[in-house]
This record gives structure tokens, sequence and C-alpha cells, in this order.
């Protein structure tokens, strides 16, 4: 990476068409190339972006019981996720590679060995087009874990670029301190927290994360209202009570130092653009460093199972 660098990172704040693969990733192509035209070395989409983060649904399970129409909708849900690596794949990697952009978007994962189990997953692009790799959600939250499989540790995926080392964990790894210290470990300079959560603790995280682990952190998460859930959806009657706006957002990018360089948007759709000074990283070391100066490991250790080395991306952006 070139220290001096100075490059463009978007982070796009909307919602996809909710349950439909297809369309979800029609949407996000026109946004990759509109966005691309700004001029923008790296896009970060939110988590589960395809298809849907299923807020406000059971999916029909409490303790000791599952309905049908639970059922019925799981089923959907599974038709909508995609495989890893497979035509949808293709598709968000040739519109990185025409962009020329370094992409990462939240979907949901098939698993490819049976049909049973969804992973919340983070795919990375490069902007050759390749799928460079991905990460699976390691511990799902709460009621996700109805619908989610706890995601392999070998996918604490770190990108080594021309633009920084690029990595992340989606939504609430990032309160699990040492997932976080995996992708320090590795020395993130970009790190990526697409998420579900809205709330003003969240942006609390965000800049603590980014004042820890020294790095630029982009949170992403998405912009979603009550009437953009299909009205034939299995289930929707659970949303009945539920306020017109289901996720307010709050996207933001944080610098080193924990300064909110854009954002938090919050109660609509946008895109957040904004200049990341790469020196600034290295600065921001002077005086914590937490991998480095700052680590003592004649006290700490720290053992990651499984862990693959950095991806080496042979790629120079024009």
């Amino acid at each position: 990476m070139n220290k001096n660098a100075v490059i463009r990172a978007a982070v796009v704040q909307v919602a996809p068409v909710l349950f439909n693969r297809k369309a979800s990733v029609e949407k996000a192509i026109g946004i990759i190339k509109e966005t691309a035209h700004q001029g923008v070395h790296l896009i970060l989409f939110p988590e589960a972006f395809i298809p849907a983060y299923p807020r406000g649904l059971s999916f029909g399970s409490v303790v000791g019981n599952r309905s049908t129409k639970g059922r019925e909708l799981w089923q959907l849900y599974w038709e909508n996720a995609i495989d890893v690596p497979g035509p949808d794949t293709k598709r968000l990697g040739k519109a990185a590679q025409e962009a020329c952009v370094y992409l990462a978007v939240g979907v949901i994962e098939r698993d490819p060995g049976n049909k049973g189990t969804l992973y919340c997953t983070l795919l990375y692009f490069g902007p050759g087009g390749q799928l460079l790799g991905k990460h699976q959600k390691l511990k799902p939250t709460a009621a996700e874990r109805i619908i989610w499989g706890e995601g392999n540790g070998a996918t604490l995926t770190v990108l080594d670029t021309e633009i920084g080392k690029i990595g992340g964990l989606i939504c609430w790894e990032n309160y699990m301190p040492l997932a976080r210290m995996a992708m320090y470990h590795h020395g993130v300079d970009i790190y990526l927290a697409p998420t579900a959560d809205a709330r003003d603790t969240w942006q609390a995280t965000m800049r603590h994360i980014a004042y820890e682990g020294r790095c630029f952190v982009l949170g992403c998460n998405q912009f979603v209202t009550r009437d953009m859930y299909p009205e034939d959806l299995p289930g929707i009657e659970e949303l009945e009570n539920q306020s017109e706006i289901m996720c307010r957002g709050g996207s933001v990018i944080v610098s080193p130092m924990g300064k909110v360089l854009a954002g938090p948007l919050f109660d609509r759709e946008g895109v957040l653009i904004t200049e990341l000074d790469m020196a600034e990283v290295v600065r921001s070391k002077m005086d914590f460093d937490v991998i480095g100066h700052y680590a003592r490991p004649d006290v700490f250790q720290l053992t990651i199972q499984n862990q693959p080395p950095p991806v080496k991306v042979k790629f120079s952006l024009k």
C-alpha cells in the first residue's frame, strides 16, 4: 500500500428489493455504476443486502414450536439467497470490474453442500472482477440463530490491496473483542462494519473501533420502511404493529483518530462518500498501536484458529 495515498470510499445506505434476489442484484449493479462515476475506489453495501435482512419477522418460531407459514417464509428466503460462487457473484464481479472498484456486499449465502443452512456473509470483489474472498458471520445474534448458521472461522478475511488492507466484521461480531483483534492482527487499514443496528450506541462502537484499531471504519446500514415488504409475504401480518420506519440507517465513516468524516445518515436512503488519507493510519499509531508497541506480547497472547493470512491482491487502480 502507498501509505501516502488518498482514496475515495463509498458507503451505500439503501434497502434491497426485499426477498427478491434478482431485483436486488440489479439494484446493486445500478448503484455500483452510478457511484463509480464519482471516482470512488471502494464501495460497501449493508449486511444481508441480498435478498433481505428480515427485520420484524419470527419465521413462525417460538420455543417448542414452528409454524407451517414460518416454514413457507423460510423456503422463500432460501430460494432468494445466493450461491457462492454462482451466477449472482459473477454478475457482481463484472459490475466491480466495469466500475474498476473494490466492492463489499452483504448477502445471504446458501450452503452449497445441502439445502438447509444459510449464512450471513460479506463478499469481497476486486477491480479485476474476481471474487477475492468472503466472511461468514461467526455468531448470529438472538433470533438470527433461527435462520442463519454459525460461520466458519477460516473466513476471517483480510485483503492486502494497493489501497490498503481491507477487512471487517458483520454487525454484533464487532462486540466480540477477540474477533476485532483478529482483524487488527493482520494490520487492517480499512475496517468494514455492515450492520442492521440503527441505535445511537452503534455510533459509539464505530468510533471506538476506529480509535482502538487506528484504522478507518466504514459502518453501513439499510434504510427500510414497512411498505417495502412484499404484500403477499408469508407472515406479513406480524408487521402490522411495527413503526413505518423499520430501520433508520445510521451509516457512518470514521477516521483512525475517532473523528466522524461522513454521516451518520439517518431516516433516508443515500450514499456517503469521503476521502481517506491513508497516511493518517501511520500518524495515528505514534502513541497507540494495538498489535505493536502497545501490545505487551510478554503478558498477552492471541491464538486464532484457522484464520488465513491476508489475501495479496495484485491489481493497480487507474
